[in-house]
This record gives C-alpha cells, sequence and structure tokens, in this order.
C-alpha cells in the first residue's frame, strides 16, 4: 500500500489586534479519559502513521469526489455508476395556464381569419336605399328571407339531377319575413301566389321612377319584374311593416349548404310523392341530403293546398337547418365550418349593410323558432281573387303592430 506523508502544518496565524490569543491545539492526539494513548489518535493515525482516511480516499471511490454528492461517500450510488439525482416536481399548473393561453389564442386567430375569409365571399348587391316611401322603423329586426330558383353556376348534370329545369333568369320559390324580437321570435310564409298592389318604385337599374297604378299581380311577379328591390317595396307597401336586412339562397347553394353538414335530420309526417320534383319521402325521421332537401321545400303539386302546404314545408325544413347549423360543434369547429360556409356564402346574396353578426342573428332566430321560442305561421289568409290568395286585412294590420311594438305575437295565420 502507497503511504502518504502528512502534510506539514501551517503555523497557528497571530492574533488581530484588540483580540484575545487564540488558544493553542496541543500536537498529537488529544488525550480521551479511559482510553490507552495508542488508541487515542482515531481511527486514521497510528503512531504517526496516516493511513489516508481523513482525506476522504475510499477504496473503489473516484478521488476528487464529496461526501453527499454523486460519486463521493454518502453519495447515491447503482450498480452502473453514480446514480441520478431526481429533479424537482413538474409544476402542472404553469404548464395548464401556458397551455390554455396558447388554445385560447389559436381559437382567436381561426376566429378572426374565418371572419374575415367569409366577409369576403358574401356577395352585398341588394341596395335598400333604392326603396321609397318606406314604413317607420319598428322595434324588432325584421328580415325579408327568399329562396330563388337562380341555377347560376350549375352544369347541366347537377339542373337534371336536382330536377331544377333549364329556365333562364331567377324567380322566387319562397319568400318568409322573420322578425327577431325580445317577445319572441316570428317567422311568418309568404305565398308566392299572394295578391299584392304593385306601388311606386324606383328601378333598381334604370333609377327611373315609376308610378303606382293600382295593379295587383302575384307576389312573386314583383321579383321577377325589377328584382329584390322592388320585391323588398311590394312586401313593405302591402303590409305596412319595414323590412331592414334582404337575404337570397339559390337552388345550389341551398342543396351545398345541407351536403356541407351531412344532411339535415327531419321528422315528416305524412309521405308523398312528386315526379316534377323528384320528391319521394316516407313518412318518419329522416336524414335528408341536398337533393331531397331541395325536393322536400318545392313541392306544391302534391297536396290540395299546393301553396300554403309548400310554405309550412319550408319553415319546417328551415328551422330544422338553422338548428343543425347553429350549434357549438359547428361554430366551433373549423373543420365543420369551413365547408358550411364556403359551401353557402359565394351563392347568398344580402343587402349593403347586412354583415356576418347580422346572418348569425338571422339563424339564431330561426333556429329560437324551431326550439319553440316563438311563432311560426302562414300570413293570414281570407279568400281568393282569380286564383290567387287574399291577405286578411285585419288580421294582417294587428300582426304587423305587434311586430312593430315588439309585443307577443297572437294572430295565427292559415
Amino acid at each position: 500500500m502507497r503511504h502518504i506523508q502528512r502534510q506539514p502544518q501551517q503555523p497557528p496565524r497571530p492574533p488581530q489586534p484588540g483580540q484575545p490569543p487564540r488558544p493553542q491545539r496541543p500536537a498529537g492526539p488529544v488525550p480521551t479519559p479511559g482510553v490507552p494513548p495508542q488508541q487515542a489518535g482515531g481511527h486514521d493515525t497510528y503512531g504517526g502513521y496516516d493511513s489516508g482516511y481523513n482525506t476522504g480516499q475510499v477504496y473503489g471511490a473516484p478521488s476528487g469526489g464529496a461526501p453527499g454528492r454523486p460519486g463521493g461517500p454518502g453519495g447515491p450510488s447503482g450498480p452502473d455508476g453514480p446514480a441520478r439525482v431526481p429533479g424537482p416536481a413538474p409544476d402542472w399548473r404553469r404548464r395548464i395556464k401556458i397551455g390554455s393561453i396558447v388554445l385560447v389564442s389559436a381559437l382567436l386567430v381561426t376566429s378572426v381569419s374565418t371572419y374575415f375569409w367569409a366577409d369576403s365571399k358574401v356577395r352585398r348587391e341588394v341596395d335598400l336605399s333604392k326603396v321609397i316611401e318606406r314604413p317607420k322603423e319598428g322595434d324588432c329586426t325584421t328580415y325579408l328571407i327568399v329562396g330563388s330558383d337562380s341555377r347560376e353556376g350549375m352544369s347541366d348534370e347537377e339542373k337534371k339531377k336536382l330536377h331544377t329545369g333549364s329556365a333562364e333568369g331567377k324567380r322566387t320559390d319562397s319568400m318568409m319575413i322573420l322578425a327577431k324580437c325580445s317577445s319572441g321570435n316570428t317567422m311568418i310564409s309568404l305565398p308566392r301566389d299572394s295578391d299584392v298592389e304593385i306601388p311606386s318604385f324606383v328601378g333598381s337599374q334604370s333609377g327611373k321612377k315609376f308610378a303606382g297604378t293600382g295593379r295587383r299581380v302575384k307576389l312573386n311577379a314583383a321579383y321577377a319584374e325589377d328584382g329584390p328591390e322592388l320585391l323588398v317595396r311590394t312586401v313593405e307597401h302591402n303590409t305596412g311593416l319595414r323590412i331592414d336586412h334582404y337575404a337570397e339562397i339559390g337552388f345550389a347553394g341551398f342543396a351545398n349548404i345541407v351536403d356541407a353538414l351531412g344532411g339535415v335530420e327531419l321528422d315528416i309526417e305524412e309521405g308523398f310523392k312528386d315526379e316534377k320534383s323528384g320528391a319521394d319521402f316516407k313518412a318518419g325521421k329522416q336524414t335528408l341530403n341536398g337533393e331531397q332537401s331541395l325536393a322536400f321545400v318545392r313541392t306544391r303539386y302534391a297536396f290540395a293546398e299546393s301553396d300554403l302546404q309548400r310554405t309550412k314545408n319550408q319553415q319546417k325544413f328551415l328551422s330544422a337547418l338553422a338548428s343543425q347549423a347553429a350549434t357549438p360543434s359547428t361554430i366551433l369547429n373549423p373543420f365543420a365550418l369551413y365547408p358550411m360556409l364556403g359551401a353557402g356564402l359565394d351563392t347568398l346574396i344580402v343587402d349593403k349593410d347586412m354583415g356576418l353578426y347580422d346572418m348569425g342573428q338571422m339563424f339564431f332566430a330561426m333556429k329560437g323558432v324551431n326550439g319553440g321560442d316563438g311563432v311560426s305561421m302562414n300570413m293570414p289568409i281570407s279568400g281568393q281573387r282569380g286564383g290567387n290568395l287574399v291577405w286578411d286585412k285585419a288580421k294582417v294590420q294587428q300582426l304587423v303592430k305587434q311586430i312593430q311594438n315588439d309585443e307577443k305575437v297572437t294572430v295565427r295565420g292559415n
């Protein structure tokens, strides 16, 4: 065994001025009472011999180790070498907080991006400032919702599949007023065969004013004659109710939205079939795709009261569509929201003052009607004139007054 020479002891440090002299330790081991002198030096000295134990050198331990540290006396060790000292426990509260901030930021960025993307696709083509002699504003927000038979952008194959025919131009296939009120929402279908008066109006393209002559026509003729502005003017003139916003969608956009949602579940009370629209339905709950949905809302010849029953079907379907579209699983899920918006927004035509917020309010109002928070009805009818449906003036006036004053609607239609 290699001998280790004891290092010469340093001479004692002289005391500092003003300090008492430090007591000197006697050389050699301190005698312990009852212990023989040859054992009093402790385990590391014997007769002037230093075994090296007091330097921390232990057989099998690496030199330079420090007690209590990995690799030194008292430190943890394993069969493959020094063991790793475990670190501090993870701060899960801080991790969850950071993760939540990242998630919220991602949703915010996605929502803002979706808003600007969707806003750029909307076609704001209807100028309600061209409508003249308008009724006073009411306490509710009113929408004129129109389904047109526009075949814009459809291929011949799509026209055949959807049973739309190939007529040029476009006409109104369905019309309804949606009143969003704090007292409850009201959805009123306007039969296309309604007997109405065409009032004086300003041409949407020419800017020329046309005087009213008392001419009476079917309601859908107003749209065919001069488009959305004249339709709004005619509805306001014959009801006395101001229209705040206009929204129109064509055949293709309607069917595409339904398909993007994965279909719309509907409970059909009584089955019916119609060759012209392509309808072939059995009674009961079922999920309708875009083609079937279009056939459902367009069918009229399968019913005795053709136009009135069709408007009821249209209301029922639109309410179901809104209920399934205006849900958190669709609105907060970009993989569901993007396809739906992309499928219908480029065929959606609205007024120039209608924003995405207004569209959202319209959808949620329709959803409310379907959920029982409001009234769904046809315009009250009192009879017919030359095959056209005549509105019940007294009931219409009462209905309009209740909507204008944001009162609970008690009037019921056909």
